[in-house]
């Protein structure tokens, strides 16, 4: 799908390159500046609050009021606008705000953009999702592709630093390229979105695999994006040379309960993560944590939860949990015709063993290897780690 240029004025926004110009001219604006500018001109149908537009800025959008307030001016000041003259950039209520001047849209060919070019050699660039939807993705390292689905919840400018997920980057991307991407509604990518359903995040997965490029590749699937990995490669098995699920499953809680007991417990385990999330209550958030991380301590879990709040908001956190619990690809699972590597924790607190056999019987070349470990995610200290990472590494070799 082509992108869009945004004309207001004398003014061109080219969000997608994150490029303002005036009368022909580029106008200098910082990033988080530019990133503020960007989201209330995407956004101009409605207020858009300053939580979420700090989540906008990434990293950036960590800093305190002050450099909030910084970068809403100079976002003001670049199209001509400043704290009193509200022209463009209007103060609709407190910490609230909405670009008012009449835009037209200019599509434009569609290309893969770079948002960043960090010293190392990570690229962060962005596409558009058939209904329009920026997702961010990110290409680390050199070698034969490796395509990592989404998984809850992720942030490409703070995946590589945070604890959890840095060995993650070391072992995916030694002797290959790890192509990932931030799910619609978190990270980097746009979180005001119309749906999360299963449709939608498959949908997302090939744009990006488009706009990256690839005809075929092996697809690497973690938690509920395990489920977008089998339902793709069903799709498209054209496109998908091998198949990599670990900690996956087929059926979503609720989809999976088989007796009232079971629809019982399914309904109070999401009514619970509803209130925690809702009130983003230390205990809850705790608890929460210890499903991903079994064998963390409660300093980890409580990182676990810092980082989650910088990746989504609590709206998208609630609509996230409710649609991975209703995941289905069971029916479609038989479909997969590529080889297929199913790694599991044999006491995943999060997702049950028998979930990852589910995905093994319904899979028809595929194989199961069961780890010792207690971790949802593996963590750098777990001996399931290095283990996990010899049988993806023997797998993806045997690729002619």
């Amino acid at each position: 799908m082509g992108s869009v240029k945004y004309r207001f004025g004398q003014y061109v926004l080219d969000a997608d390159r994150r490029v303002l110009s005036h009368d022909g001219d580029v106008i200098d604006v910082e990033p988080g500046a530019m990133a503020v500018l960007c989201h209330l001109v995407e956004h101009r149908d409605r207020g858009v609050s300053e939580e979420e537009l700090r989540h906008s800025m990434g990293s950036a959008g960590a800093a305190g009021d002050g450099a909030f307030a910084g970068r809403l001016r100079a976002a003001r000041l670049a199209v001509g606008d400043s704290d009193t003259r509200q022209r463009l950039i209007r103060t609709v209520s407190p910490r609230c705000h909405r670009f008012v001047a009449p835009v037209t849209s200019v599509p434009t060919l569609a290309t893969p953009l770079t948002a960043s070019a960090p010293a190392d050699d990570e690229v962060i660039r962005f596409c558009r999702s058939v209904d329009g939807t920026r997702i961010a993705y990110a290409l680390t390292g050199e070698g034969p592709p490796l395509v990592k689905t989404a998984n809850w919840l992720t942030h490409l400018d703070l995946d590589r630093t945070t604890p959890m997920w840095a060995h993650w980057f070391d072992g995916l991307t030694r002797g290959r390229q790890l192509i990932r991407y931030d799910e619609r509604g978190c990270g980097l990518s746009e979180w005001s979105v119309p749906g999360f359903a299963l449709d939608d995040l498959v949908t997302d997965l090939h744009c990006v695999v488009d706009a990256v490029g690839l005809d075929r590749f092996p697809l690497l699937g973690v938690s509920q994006g395990g489920a977008v990995a089998v339902a793709y490669a069903a799709r498209h098995p054209e496109r998908v040379s091998r198949l990599v699920l670990t900690s996956a499953y087929a059926r979503g809680q609720q989809i999976r309960a088989a007796s009232d007991s079971e629809r019982d417990a399914a309904e109070v385990d999401l009514n619970l993560a509803r209130a925690g999330w809702r009130t983003q209550g230390s205990s809850f958030l705790r608890y929460f944590a210890s499903q991903f991380l079994g064998d963390a301590t409660p300093a980890e879990w409580d990182a676990f939860a810092a980082y989650q709040r910088q990746t989504t908001s609590v709206a998208n956190g609630l609509r996230f949990l409710e649609e991975f619990t209703r995941i289905d690809v069971s029916r479609i699972a038989g479909e997969v015709t590529c080889p297929t590597l199913i790694i599991h924790a044999r006491d995943d607190p999060r997702v049950p063993v028998a979930q990852a056999l589910e995905l093994a019987t319904l899979i028809p070349d595929s194989r199961l290897v069961l780890l010792d470990s207690r971790n949802h995610l593996f963590t750098a200290a777990d001996p399931a780690w290095p283990a996990f990472l010899a049988h993806l590494d023997t797998f993806l070799s045997e690729q002619v």
